[in-house]
């Protein structure tokens, strides 16, 4: 078991805080809250302890000099001063160096120190995304203890995530990452069947142990979105100009064998000539082949109607993964329809693992109508496939 933020003293302390504020943002402002509401209960809580805050997050990737224009923290340090009016907030345009350390020396109890965007340090030899040992001491040398509340970041072995844990004397999980933890272990054991999980997303080969995992443990795996095609072609179907993996076929055609009772594939598509919004054609169950000249952007209304059977027989769901080409109208109806399905089950223990699947639920309203929806897309895939991730592993054990 590891620590968690109960677990540490902090009256008093310097707390090295990492959380996930990648916001989107648009011409100045911030266009979604959540992960900086996921986050307020664990600072309020450092707050309420009589201690201060060095926080630290990353903002966006940050290949090249101009990138630093619009992916400051400054912003969000404002913002958090806005939800934190009776604590002092500073915001300091520097990740390392004398001015940083001097800002954290000078912290006073009840007050935030945000540093800047840790991706920063990325632009000359990577120090963050590498690890880099005097990066991290750096960090953890600014404060007494280190709390990891990123779960989104957690899958990564970067410097603020695990490096700062390798490096101080006491670390501990937030309460983000503690839920996280708690809530995606219970698909791991203990879960009640039929356990259903729906995957969808563009490739095969970035969820390849993933399904490997699922197909072990699950009763069902739905499959959606770009990955069905290399499918299909394992299967020799013809699937026209859609996206497929040519060499991921023979890894999926030894999961069609040994998982064939598993695995189930879309029996109709929602096809276009061109990559584009436009009026779908469909294939049908009859023959579900994709016409020369013809992708696949969506599943059918036939194979809508086949998963929200087996999702309505499920008492515990996992999903992942757009089902479609969500970005387009014409082609975002199987991902709604699987959100629906999914809420309509209210017997079930229904977890969303991030990403594209969360903004088809935010899309409908229906964030209140599943047991969980994760923070992380990746660090959700990663956990449920190790059962741990790097920046959880680096974390002090529990006495």
């Amino acid at each position: 078991m590891k620590k968690t933020i109960k677990d540490l003293e902090l009256n008093n302390k310097k707390v090295i805080l990492r959380v996930d504020f990648n916001v989107p943002i648009s011409n100045g402002k911030i266009m979604d809250m959540k992960r900086i509401d996921a986050a307020l209960p664990t600072i309020k809580y450092i707050l309420d302890k009589n201690a201060s805050i060095i926080l630290l997050s990353h903002l966006g990737r940050v290949k090249t000099e101009e990138d630093k224009k619009d992916k400051s923290l400054n912003l969000v340090a404002q913002k958090l001063a806005e939800l934190l009016p009776n604590n002092k907030v500073i915001f300091i345009k520097s990740t390392k160096g004398a001015d940083v350390q001097k800002a954290a020396k000078n912290l006073k109890n009840g007050e935030i120190l945000v540093l800047e965007n840790t991706r920063f340090e990325d632009l000359n030899d990577k120090a963050e995304s590498k690890n880099s040992v005097e990066l991290a001491r750096f960090w953890a040398s600014l404060g007494d203890v280190f709390i990891n509340d990123a779960f989104a970041t957690a899958h990564r072995a970067h410097a603020s995530t695990v490096g700062i844990a390798q490096n101080i004397k006491d670390s501990a999980l937030g309460f983000l990452m503690q839920v996280e933890v708690e809530q995606l272990s219970k698909l791991l054991t203990g879960f009640k069947r039929p356990f259903v999980a729906i995957i969808g997303g563009a490739k095969v080969s970035d969820k390849l142990k993933v399904l490997e995992k699922l197909f072990e443990v699950a009763d069902k795996v739905l499959i959606g979105g770009g990955m069905a095609y290399t499918f299909k072609k394992a299967m020799g179907k013809e699937i026209g100009t859609s996206l497929f993996e040519p060499d991921r076929v023979n890894d999926v055609k030894k999961y069609l064998d040994k998982y064939k009772d598993k695995i189930v594939l879309p029996i109709d598509n929602a096809i276009s000539k061109e990559f584009a919004n436009n009026k779908a054609i469909f294939t049908t169950p009859e023959n579900d082949n994709i016409p020369e000249g013809y992708m696949g952007l969506d599943v059918g209304p036939e194979t809508v109607k086949l998963f929200s059977k087996e999702i309505a027989k499920a008492k515990t769901i996992f999903w992942n993964g757009p089902l479609g080409v969500t970005e387009f109208s014409e082609y975002e109806k199987g991902t709604k329809a699987v959100a629906i399905a999914i809420a309509a089950n209210k017997e079930a223990f229904s977890v969303v693992g991030g990403g594209d699947s969360v903004t088809a639920i935010n899309k409908l309203g229906y964030q209140d109508k599943f047991s969980f929806i994760s923070t992380g897309g990746g660090a959700s895939i990663e956990f449920i496939q190790n059962g741990t991730l790097p920046g959880i592993e680096a974390i002090q054990n529990k006495k």
